[in-house]
């Protein structure tokens, strides 16, 4: 079965409950910014452009460099190493392994194929991966780790009845021929593992428009060209991962993949930074901190001085936090981004100034290209406009939002919503459950959640979900999960 049968259309999702005088007031006040980008063309395309226009390094991570037209020819390869296992248009291929050029390699020949990306992070337990692998409804799962393929992976896989194809049996395959496999840019590309408040995360699915406008946005944003070196940090399960995988592959560009051992420690992370010339960098707030206390201690720390953007994400960045770096790194803008997986990851970005460290909370941005934000308020059933400077909750449309959970058509209908506003590309509306206000500026301050679900070193937890899991054990009567702060941790 393809993907796009388990997902909901856009005039099956629900109608927004609000009335035409607050329709009109909320269209008048909604932020959006429209630009014009090549949405339709495939990742891989960029990469065998640049590889024909004379080899450049692409990808880097412990074991080995590889460029562009090594990192294309490998696509092909596991293209057709997949096609032979059955992979194809719409079909779910799960990718687990350690974070690095073979994964890289992976998306691109998924890509190609026209089927859909799902990541089965190498740290996740046998029972993660089997529900991951069931409930994406995989038809493989490909392990990129060139020794024995874990015993969690091994386990999950054999528990969902999905069969284990090797990438290093790809070396000797012949390349797969043809142009990606793009049936429009409403086609499924990838999709990510969400928190969820019955016991079981959910399958947001991204389209392929959706993470190429995201792609876009960051190189405007960030005024990226083929000169940076972008690190790749973020564990597969991570939104942010899919950006730093694949951003710098469309300019030219090199990512650098950092192992865990090295992002973990901070000295020898801020040392890669140097030795590796890394221009752009992307971390939780939380390991921010770290970084900046870790390298305040040490008398040799490095300087960085190659580095341009610091981004924060996943988690609020506090103002003193901010205060630091900026007085700190001074040579390296820091911004604030803010998304949901599903809507593509990010959708405002703010570059921090001096003028922000004033506020208690501080600006998570304008809205990204293409995307168009509304702040609602909740009053006797149905939903209102709020004002400039008045708090509501933060709804998303334009072309970033994803096609709702695979499988998960009550789930989907809980926070999709078919567009009232505007004729959209994608024609769905996204209930964030976050709630923010419009400061003067006409940017958007977060103000905090308005369920259940936190966010602990940037990972989105639902309290729910934890204490449905707690109950599963017969042991267990009843459970309730409360979150304590302690401080910043060390």
């Amino acid at each position: 079965m393809t993907i796009a049968r388990t997902l909901l259309a856009p005039s099956e999702l629900p109608e927004l409950p609000i009335a035409d005088p607050d329709l009109r007031r909320a269209r008048e006040l909604a932020l959006g910014r429209e630009h014009e980008a090549d949405l339709a063309d495939a990742v891989i395309t960029h990469v065998e452009r640049f590889a024909a226009a004379g080899d450049r390094p692409a990808v880097q991570d412990e074991r080995r460099r590889v460029g562009y037209a090594e990192l294309a020819a490998e696509a092909r390869r596991v293209a057709a190493l997949l096609e032979r296992h059955g992979a194809g248009r719409g079909t779910v291929v799960a990718v687990g392994g350690e974070r690095g050029v073979d994964v890289i390699a992976a998306f691109l020949a998924i890509e190609l194929l026209g089927a859909v990306y799902v990541p089965a992070d190498a740290g996740w337990p046998a029972r993660r991966v089997a529900d991951v692998l069931g409930q994406a409804g995989a038809v493989l799962l490909l392990a990129t780790d060139p020794g024995e393929v874990t015993a969690a992976l091994t386990e999950g896989a054999g528990e969902a009845g999905v069969p284990v194809v090797r990438a290093a049996d790809a070396a000797s395959a012949e390349p797969w021929r043809g142009a990606a496999r793009l049936d429009g840019p409403d086609q499924p590309r990838y999709m990510l593992f969400t928190s969820g408040s019955t016991g079981r995360p959910k399958g947001a699915v991204v389209e392929h428009q959706g993470m190429l406008n995201h792609l876009h946005a960051k190189i405007i944003d960030l005024g990226m060209t083929a000169s940076d070196v972008l690190a790749q940090t973020a564990p597969l399960g991570f939104d942010i991962s899919v950006w730093q995988m694949l951003c710098p592959l469309l300019l030219g560009g090199r990512v650098t993949v950092v192992a865990d051992r090295t992002g973990h420690d901070s000295a020898a992370f801020a040392r890669h930074v140097d030795a590796e010339g890394v221009t752009i960098v992307e971390l939780v707030p939380t390991m921010i901190r770290l970084l900046l206390d870790d390298l305040a201690e040490a008398a040799d720390a490095p300087r960085m001085s190659g580095l341009r953007w610091m981004l924060a994400t996943g988690e609020e960045l506090p103002t003193e936090l901010a205060r630091r770096w900026l007085a700190e790194v001074p040579h390296a803008s820091l911004m604030n981004a803010y998304g949901p997986t599903e809507c593509s990851d990010d959708v405002t970005h703010h570059t921090v100034t001096p003028a922000d460290l004033g506020l208690l909370r501080l600006p998570i941005g304008a809205p990204v290209i293409n995307s168009r934000l509304y702040v609602l308020r909740r009053e006797d059933g149905g939903w209102h406009a709020a004002e400039p400077g008045e708090a509501g909750e933060l709804f998303v449309g334009g072309t970033c939002v994803g096609r709702g959970y695979a499988g998960d058509a009550d789930r989907t209908r809980d926070a999709f919503f078919r567009d009232p506003f505007e004729t959209t590309a994608t024609g769905r509306l996204y209930r964030t459950g976050d709630e923010v206000k419009v400061l003067p500026q006409g940017v958007l301050q977060y103000l905090g959640r308005v369920d259940r679900q936190v966010k602990i070193a940037g990972v989105r937890m639902e309290l729910g979900e934890i204490e449905a899991v707690l109950q599963r054990h017969p042991s267990v009567g009843a459970a309730a999960v409360v979150v304590h702060d302690f401080g910043a941790a060390r």
